[in-house]
């Protein structure tokens, strides 16, 4: 995974934090994705920072990961939310 790649949020998609975990809704698909407490920090940063090496940074700093397998997991979910249409990605050079 390219970790400069720039994350955007898509308009479609409303967040909603319930004790720690959280709901996304895909308003075009009417789809529902839920996330737990990682999951939630991550789209909060992704919110906050729009870069996902940002996000790979703070994470580093705020939970006790190994940068490899933190990498793997970031790859992960952001491609299910991609693949949700709750981001795009974009090489931060175009």
């Amino acid at each position: 995974m390219d970790l400069d790649q720039i994350v955007v949020v898509s308009p479609e998609t409303v967040f909603q934090e319930v004790e720690g975990e959280s709901v996304l809704l895909n308003l075009a698909q009417a789809r529902y994705y839920g996330l737990d407490e990682v999951g939630t920090r991550i789209w909060q940063l992704l919110q906050e920072h729009g870069s996902a090496r940002a996000v790979f940074d703070r994470m580093l700093q705020e939970f006790a990961v190994e940068p490899e397998r933190l990498e793997a997991d970031l790859e992960h979910l952001l491609r299910d939310l991609q693949n949700n249409g709750l981001v795009t990605m974009a090489s931060a050079r175009e």
